[in-house]
């Protein structure tokens, strides 16, 4: 059957692999990004896989709120239902750490933007719906204050903190709609895969980005992750685990998600 998919943060590394996957098996994507040219990129390479109606894209900047609700609206316009949202984008290194709205560029793409799509999006979801949200292996402590001001430590240590800050909402959210909503789980790809992000981060080539792409099809797609609410995914040891041990913490998620839903009022 036919499944209707956005991926963000999909105009090239693990988002764009996905996309060829997915449109390959015969599923219709919404592609986003940041840039025209390399949307209309993206989608030209896709049309080889598939027909053109089976392609959307949509460009926004989800290092702003006003942005990405934008896009939640344009795409609850244009579509009736979705089947699943793989929450790709992601920031490590960037040009600017503070947003227009006096946030921290890395937290509001990694962490509260992904917030923001899943939950405006729950609707089109329904409880057959999954949302997949990228996190990584690279997880420590975050206090929720750190989510409401620019950071002024390493890019190494607030990517590590979103990152966990995005698993533990998750969990929340999970824990929150019980039965009643979508699958959303968190999942690390696999360390060190050859995206961008890794080679200015680390500045190493990384490896196969399929095996990245494979797990967020199998996650979207697989009967082994339907029932897998509220779970973490290793895909360095592939199978599912233990989160970092805050992710785990009923009171630490749910003061996470509260300061979330406080700063996108």
């Amino acid at each position: 059957m036919n499944k209707t998919i956005l991926i963000t943060g999909s105009t090239d590394g693990i988002g764009f692999a996905t996309a060829v996957s997915l449109v390959k098996l015969g599923h219709t994507v919404l592609l986003h990004g940041r840039n025209d040219t390399k949307l209309d990129k993206a989608k030209k390479q896709l049309i080889e896989f598939t027909k053109p109606e089976h392609i959307f894209t949509y460009k926004a900047d989800l290092s702003s709120l006003k942005q990405t609700k934008a896009l939640a609206l344009k795409i609850k316009q244009d579509h009736k239902s979705l089947d699943v949202i793989i929450n790709n984008a992601g920031v490590f290194v960037v040009p600017e750490t503070v947003s227009a709205e006096g946030l921290d560029v890395r937290f509001v793409v990694n962490t509260i933007s992904p917030y923001i799509l899943a939950h405006q999006l729950l609707v089109l979801l329904g409880n057959t719906g999954r949302i997949i949200n990228v996190s990584s292996a690279a997880q420590s402590s975050v206090s929720p204050l750190e989510l409401t001001k620019p950071s002024v430590l390493s890019d190494s240590s607030v990517y590590a903190k979103s990152k966990l800050a995005l698993t533990m909402w998750s969990r929340h959210m999970a824990l929150s709609i019980n039965e009643q909503g979508p699958v959303i789980v968190a999942l690390n790809p696999k360390s060190f895969l050859g995206s961008k992000m890794v080679e200015q981060a680390y500045g190493v080539a990384g490896t196969d980005l399929q095996v990245g792409a494979d797990i967020l099809v199998k996650a979207a797609l697989s009967e082994e992750f339907a029932h897998a609410s509220g779970l973490y995914f290793d895909n360095d040891i592939g199978e599912f685990a233990s989160p970092h041990q805050d992710a785990l913490n009923v009171t630490k998620i749910a003061d996470i998600a509260g300061v979330i839903e406080t700063l996108i009022q």
